[in-house]
């Protein structure tokens, strides 16, 4: 009996994903998934810079699936690098490697050879995200699971609200909070949470209310989805911040927290009376330290330089 763990690598056809996948063909004692994907990952070589920007442009302007298959693979151990990051959260190292490589083909799709920033940094940000979405969306259903009550309406919520359907009610969360004996506030969450919300959440829960619990739910209306990734964004945006002020001096962090990040910014004249320098002086500093953020941003993290100012 075979119990070689052997790789079907897609190739770039439409629908069909752009990494490995492994596979067991008859193994008593499978060899570790991690260990037989990185070996596999090895074998697609790096591209130089210009052979990306090349298949890059290729792909952009011809829409060539061999050219995103290439930059895909050769950005698989990029992938695998950000996961480790994140195994102190998260056992199974093999699912984040999976949703990292969606993250991956995310940036392969969006990414401008044109910028003149490297798919390893454009594709960074777009991988973090995927994984930390992963991480959040399943700490989430570990959570609302997390009491007998909530676990009830965990697994017969559907059920539930089918039944009542037939019997010809109408199943808004004020009902199923009824028939489950719970708080309505636990069926919004727990509906949000199993993505369930296809439960009567947009009908409002009191006839005297406008607002239904679908509204209250999502935050000014973004969807559940739309707030873990600005969550995840202004995460990763605030880590690079942190990292770029560490290269600099007093005066220029001041400006940059007091002027430049600042929703309630000083004038550049009161920052000038602080200091005992003229007003233009702290305008031409708040220019050059501008330029050199603006810089280190777009190359961290390119989605978020539009963000600030010229």
């Amino acid at each position: 009996m075979n119990d070689e763990t052997t790789f079907e690598l897609d190739k770039p056809e439409q629908d069909k994903p752009m990494v490995p996948a492994v596979r067991t063909k008859g193994a008593l004692v499978p060899r570790d998934p991690f260990y037989a994907y990185l070996q596999e990952v090895r074998k697609y070589p790096a591209l130089t810079e210009e052979e990306e920007k090349e298949l890059a442009i290729r792909y952009k302007e011809t829409g060539d699936l061999e050219s995103a298959y290439k930059l895909t693979t050769a950005n698989l151990m990029l992938v695998i690098k950000i996961a480790m990051t994140f195994k102190r959260e998260w056992q199974n190292l093999m699912d984040l490697i999976q949703e990292g490589n969606v993250g991956l083909m995310k940036a392969v799709k969006n990414f401008d050879p044109f910028r003149g920033v490297r798919l390893s940094t454009y594709a960074t940000w777009w991988i973090k995200s995927y994984i930390l979405k992963h991480i959040l969306d399943n700490w989430r259903l570990v959570r609302v699971g997390t009491t007998n009550a909530r676990r009830k309406l965990l697994f017969n919520l559907k059920k539930e609200k089918e039944k009542l359907e037939r019997e010809g009610f109408d199943p808004t969360t004020k009902l199923l909070a009824e028939r489950f004996g719970v708080e309505e506030t636990e069926v919004i969450d727990v509906s949000a949470s199993i993505g369930a919300m296809d439960v009567s959440i947009d009908t409002p829960a009191h006839p005297d209310s406008t607002m239904t619990p679908a509204q209250t739910l999502s935050q000014g209306g973004k969807s559940v989805e739309e707030n873990v990734e600005l969550q995840q964004f202004r995460q990763i945006l605030n880590e690079n911040i942190e990292n770029f002020k560490g290269g600099l001096n007093p005066n220029e962090i001041e400006i940059l927290e007091k002027r430049i990040l600042s929703e309630d910014p000083l004038s550049l004249q009161e920052i000038g009376d602080q200091r005992g320098v003229t007003r233009e002086a702290v305008r031409q500093a708040e220019q050059r330290l501008l330029k050199k953020f603006k810089t280190y941003i777009e190359e961290k993290m390119p989605e978020a330089a539009d963000h600030f100012p010229n």
